[in-house]
């Protein structure tokens, strides 16, 4: 979906210190970002931030990575944590295709990817963020043992991703094709999730755990 530009943002952006525009300065050292020694979770494609908002104010203890690279949603959630006063998350503007740039080899704790765009042609396949080509740049920095969760609308994404996981070295946890069916707890959903979920949309999530290194 494309958005309005706002060319008032990145200046905004830019003038708060909770926005990091050259992530790969602090490779191997984002608790001193942080001022703490917490665990680190990243969400990549965080969009607006309803989710990622909500996940560091009921788990201070956790530190929070949000990125995206479009300056448009980056905004709002720059805002949220502003106007909600929340201390543990900081955001980063860059693709997913530079990650590994950001983060050293045990740094990341966790990730999160919500409702990522499907890429139904099979010539773009390989810009899906749960593609082979980025599990495989995850697994530089996610701790071992750690898990991905992943969250779509997208039935043939969701497939595809189950066998993404599996030819990556992931195993898969925990699978549902119907989130809001499952017995999973705490549930935080996202603006799109909402959307969908409201029209009778089901929701497909997937845990999988990166293998020994």
């Amino acid at each position: 979906m494309r958005l309005r530009k706002k060319p008032w943002a990145e200046p905004e952006m830019r003038q708060d210190p909770k926005v990091i525009f050259t992530p790969a300065e602090f490779k191997g050292r984002w608790n001193s970002v942080f001022k703490n020694p917490n665990p680190i979770h990243l969400e990549i494609g965080c969009g607006k931030g309803q989710f990622i908002a909500q996940k560091a104010l009921l788990n201070p203890k956790i530190n929070y990575i949000a990125l995206d690279y479009q300056n448009e949603v980056l905004i709002y959630l720059l805002r949220k944590v502003n106007e909600l006063g929340i201390e543990n998350i900081r955001i980063i503007r860059m693709r997913a295709d530079f990650l590994e740039d950001a983060f050293d080899k045990n740094e990341i704790g966790k990730i999160y990817i919500n409702f990522c765009n499907p890429w139904p042609k099979e010539r773009h396949q390989k810009r899906r963020l749960t593609h082979t080509r980025f599990l495989k740049k995850y697994s530089l920095f996610l701790k071992k043992e750690s898990f991905l969760e992943f969250k779509t609308d997208d039935a043939m994404l969701y497939e595809d991703t189950l066998n993404y996981f599996e030819d990556s070295g992931f195993s898969i946890q925990y699978k549902t094709s119907d989130l809001h069916a499952s017995d999973i707890k705490g549930n935080i959903m996202t603006e799109y999730e909402k959307k969908f979920s409201s029209i009778g949309i089901k929701i497909k999530y997937a845990c999988a755990k990166k293998a020994l290194d």
